[in-house]
């Protein structure tokens, strides 16, 4: 088994196969990515390897609209756990969106998954310290961050090795240490994937080895459409 990661899907599929929101109005690079993302993905994954998709799956607004693009990903092989972004606006209660989810996709909150000795952990995320814009911003950093809790509590004992999975960057554009980082330090967290950074930005990105994490950026874009392989289980 093997285990990858992409993130930044934003599949928006219409009824007919067409996307309703093509990317390419954000640059060449996005041209036809669904078919990049699908060549790709056929290439590296097989059946009974896993992918994780760390938020922003999908522009669409409501739980009918999501299923093209849901059924987008059931087709391809390999089992997939997703976690929202901050564009799936699609997203509602967890049990309402469990009801819809196509066979082999799961709903990465609040819990956790173990494969082997590997467990995945995450949460959406929200801007750092130091990148608040006011109280509410805080509000909604302690939530997430209570969040990654309840769902690195939820890992049994006999998993060796811990992952985390954001949307939003662990830190801020200065790279200072927060809170989260501090939470993964306490449980043990070896990698920490998270995506939402495009084009210029992704140059800001924290990648590599800090605070005895490895941290990698998994946007799609980022990673040419591929997903990124993780490990071997």
């Amino acid at each position: 088994m093997k285990l990858f990661a992409l993130s930044d899907l934003h599949l928006s599929f219409d009824g007919a196969g067409n996307l309703y929101k093509p990317m390419d109005v954000f640059g060449e690079t996005w041209r036809d990515h669904e078919n990049q993302i699908r060549r790709h993905w056929l290439e590296q994954v097989a059946a009974e390897d896993v992918v994780l998709l760390p938020g922003d799956l999908s522009w669409a607004m409501t739980l009918e609209e999501v299923q093209p693009d849901l059924a987008f990903l059931a087709e391809l092989p390999g089992r997939k756990i997703i976690s929202k972004g901050n564009h799936d606006l699609w997203w509602d209660s967890l049990r309402k969106v469990q009801a819809i989810l196509p066979e082999g996709v799961s709903v990465l909150q609040n819990n956790s998954f173990v494969f082997g000795d590997v467990a995945v952990c995450g949460t959406r995320g929200w801007l750092c310290p130091g990148e608040f814009a006011d109280a509410h911003d805080e509000k909604i950093f302690q939530r997430e961050l209570g969040r990654l809790k309840l769902s690195l509590d939820s890992v049994p004992r006999e998993a060796g090795h811990k992952i985390v999975m954001l949307h939003y960057p662990p830190v801020n554009g200065k790279r200072e240490k927060n809170a989260l980082i501090e939470l993964m330090q306490q449980y043990g967290v070896e990698l920490c994937l998270y995506g939402h950074l495009h084009s210029y930005a992704i140059q800001t990105a924290l990648e590599g080895s800090m605070w005895e994490i490895e941290f990698r950026l998994v946007s799609a874009d980022h990673l040419g459409f591929a997903p990124k392989l993780l490990c071997q289980i």
